[in-house]
């Protein structure tokens, strides 16, 4: 078995855009619209998967836009993503300077939980040892569901 990609349903491919390949750091590697299914599907990989997701098609994150509008709830229902990140201090400060809440923030230098414009949970994973707790991520409170 192969892990291929997870699919999420977007509402608003710009502002998906925006939260997944410049706040995340995810690459668009490719993108179809389908005229007779009403929708577009944008296939993204995390940056170190990149040559692997040309190669093999995956792994990637496939965003689909359904054209005609719908109102999509139950990200929690869905469970999450997870990405291994380099710097989750870093990472969730540049998230947080780019307006999105860190509904559990980093407290032990180890993992946090944001979500999506679209309300996806996102768990971000320290790479390697967890950093040492600092603040102002040590004394945060969560905010809302993660």
């Amino acid at each position: 078995m192969q892990y291929l990609h997870t699919m999420v349903r977007i509402s608003d491919i710009d502002a998906s855009l925006h939260f997944y390949c410049e706040l995340l750091g995810m690459r668009e590697m490719s993108r179809r619209d389908s005229e007779q299914g009403r929708f577009t599907l944008i296939f993204l990989a995390a940056d170190e998967d990149v040559e692997r997701a040309r190669a093999e098609k995956s792994p990637m994150l496939e965003l689909t836009y359904n054209w005609d509008p719908e109102t999509y709830s139950g990200g929690r229902n869905f469970g999450h993503l997870a990405f291994r990140v380099d710097d989750i201090y870093a990472l969730c400060q540049r998230l947080q300077d780019g307006g999105v809440t860190i509904n559990r923030p980093p407290r032990d230098g180890h993992m946090a939980f944001v979500r999506s414009p679209d309300g996806i949970s996102v768990e971000l994973l320290q790479k390697g040892e967890a950093l040492a707790p600092q603040e102002p991520w040590a004394s945060m409170p969560n905010t809302g569901t993660w």
